[in-house]
């Protein structure tokens, strides 16, 4: 008896030796092989131990059901795709499957500053986030939900614009599922503009007696026009003043926009193109933006400098940087120099 006694006692150690063995890691230096696994909608137990044994997550199926049956664990599992590792133990996966801390595939796209609509367009249906023309359609005009999330966009005069959310949709990274519609894209993209928007900004607004729409447009057109920072304070300042004398603007992206296209070089007959943005026709802004402008664009239009400049025109000397003139004779000279770093 003594003896039974006694094997019966190492038999249970060796048992619960093993259990515990069981329950560790796989792999417990295997901390960055995450294998996502599906936990279909009424899965058992079994089925869970046998997914999990397969992907080789756990050491043991039984071992995995004794431990679930002695926590109590059976109904509190959820479905759902969950991103797991080796190195993880058995109590690690079940609490995260109990949890039903899921896993969503994101994916991450960038949209640079000075991107027009369709240049977004583009780039969402690259990154396989939805159809170009969709995209558009919302941009066009967008669903009430979204005008009813953003009352600012209530606000547009959307009288000769094509894109109500031109220069509306923030240039920056975003990260965002991989099912994700087109919709909740752009009402992502809009919250980020309406927190760049802040309470300094909008009172701003109100000093200068200038609505939303229309500093976004300024700021749209610092945006293509401004190549390195420190210019686009007086750039915005240059605008400022041409309003002010009610001067054309003669912005050559606004021609660029027309055209669909960045041309270096515009000709004469690119600047007679019939269009409410043509601004070397049209006195005043144009009707809306014409691109999306960063926050150093914005807080230019918000903050011009304070100059008595009315032209400027590219140096072409690889500086990115602009000559300023004060009279239009000046500008004449500024011109030719440029042609002269040109050649």
């Amino acid at each position: 008896m003594l003896v039974i006694l006694v094997l019966l006692a190492a038999a249970a150690a060796g048992t619960y030796y093993y259990y515990n063995q069981m329950l560790e890691p796989v792999d417990p230096e295997a901390t960055e092989e995450y294998t996502v696994v599906d936990i279909p909608s009424g899965s058992n137990t079994e089925f869970i131990a046998a997914i999990l044994y397969e992907q080789g997550l756990i050491h043991d199926e039984l071992v995995f059901r004794i431990y679930v049956h002695r926590h109590n664990l059976a109904q509190g599992f959820i479905a759902g795709q969950y991103k797991l590792n080796p190195a993880m133990n058995i109590e690690e996966i079940t609490a995260k499957i109990q949890a039903g801390d899921v896993y969503y595939e994101t994916i991450w796209f960038t949209i640079p500053e000075g991107y027009r609509i369709e240049e977004i367009a583009d780039r969402l249906q690259d990154n396989n986030l939805g159809e170009r023309n969709k995209f558009l359609e919302i941009a066009a005009d967008p669903p009430s939900d979204l005008k009813e999330e953003f009352p600012f966009l209530e606000d547009i005069n959307a009288t000769d614009l094509e894109y109500l959310l031109e220069g509306y949709l923030f240039p920056d990274t975003y990260e965002v599922y991989t099912d994700a519609n087109l919709e909740e894209i752009v009402k992502m993209m809009l919250r980020r503009t309406d927190r760049i928007i802040n309470d300094e900004y909008r009172q701003r607004m109100e000093d200068i007696g200038l609505s939303l729409h229309e500093i976004m447009t300024i700021a749209s057109l610092i945006e293509r026009e401004a190549r390195v920072d420190h210019e686009r304070a007086l750039i915005s300042g240059v605008i400022y003043n041409r309003l002010e004398r009610e001067q054309l603007l003669q912005i050559d992206a606004t021609i660029q926009y027309i055209l669909g296209e960045s041309k270096e070089f515009l000709t004469y007959d690119d600047l007679e193109v019939d269009s409410p943005y043509n601004t070397y026709q049209n006195e005043g802004l144009p009707p809306g933006p014409i691109a999306a402008p960063g926050e150093a664009s914005l807080k230019a239009a918000l903050y011009p400098e304070d100059t008595d400049y009315y032209y400027y025109n590219y140096k072409y000397d690889d500086s990115g940087e602009h000559y300023f003139s004060h009279t239009y004779q000046e500008h004449l000279v500024n011109v030719r120099r440029a042609e002269e770093n040109l050649d």
